[in-house]
């Protein structure tokens, strides 16, 4: 069974059309949910579906960047696999245990480059086209400027590297990536000792929601994309009472303009608002 699992995420890279479902029934069932169970009322410019247009434009360049860049990821991993080079072959470890090393380091990745993304002031410019989405909700997930994707791609492909990390691990992940970016970003309301118990292993959607506030220190926090571990245990992880939660910016970018796609696109590489 374990073998078949194994085998299946190994040559998952090979199947773009199941790689793409994950991302869209993920997307569904979310949007399903939200519309059930709303966290905070959203305030259109126009309407939802709008609203999903522009993000969606931004999803479709994040996903073209990531398949290029897929061709240097699989290339990678196999190298690795070659050479024997990475934690889990210098360490011998077996199936168990390189999956979850390769896991958890590509994990790291997406903690890691989120935080330096944050820190620098270049590089913040594009990614604050994330933050500037004044209604979070599950097409919010993959709204990055193309600059923040190709980051993203070179930081996951540096924890490869590092790790060694086969290609069964590397799609576990990305699949597992995909699913928990639709969960956290979901307008959804879980209970709340229920949103509290699973943000202790995972990010949960009110610990990612804080990531959204915005205001500082609240955007400087809760970095992580699946696991808690790291804002827990690295000394970035806050809390704030959902209700109390306003999404976007409070200064660079003009809220009545967070799905001008146009602008949204040149902002990195013109003047910030103060």
């Amino acid at each position: 069974m374990w073998y078949s699992i194994l085998h299946y995420f190994q040559t998952l890279e090979n199947r773009p059309l199941e790689r793409m479902a994950f991302l869209v029934g993920g997307l569904l069932i979310f949007w399903i949910i939200e519309g059930a169970i709303p966290l905070l009322p959203m305030r259109y410019k126009k309407t939802k579906l709008r609203h999903a247009g522009v993000n969606f434009f931004f999803t479709v360049i994040h996903l073209i960047i990531h398949t290029f860049l897929a061709i240097f990821i699989v290339l990678l991993s196999d190298w690795c696999m070659d050479q024997q080079f990475g934690l889990v072959y210098w360490l011998g470890a077996g199936v168990g245990l390189t999956l979850f090393i390769g896991v958890m380091a590509l994990d790291f990745s997406s903690w890691l480059v989120h935080v330096i993304m944050h820190k620098n002031k270049f590089l913040w410019r594009f990614h604050l086209i994330h933050h500037s989405d004044t209604n979070v909700d599950v097409s919010t997930g993959l709204r990055h400027h193309p600059g923040d994707s190709l980051l993203r791609g070179i930081f996951f492909m540096l924890l490869i590297l590092v790790s060694g990390a086969p290609m069964y691990a590397v799609m576990v992940y990305q699949t597992l990536v995909v699913l928990a970016t639709a969960f956290t970003h979901a307008n959804m309301r879980l209970p709340k000792k229920l949103d509290n118990l699973l943000s202790y292993v995972l990010i949960s959607p009110n610990m990612h929601k804080v990531h959204h506030h915005w205001k500082q220190p609240y955007t400087d926090s809760n970095y992580g994309a699946v696991f808690s571990i790291w804002d827990r245990f690295l000394g970035t992880f806050s809390k704030l009472d959902v209700d109390q939660i306003k999404y976007g910016l409070d200064r660079h970018y003009p809220a009545d303009k967070d799905e001008d796609i146009l602008l949204l696109l040149k902002k990195p590489f013109g003047k910030l608002d103060s």
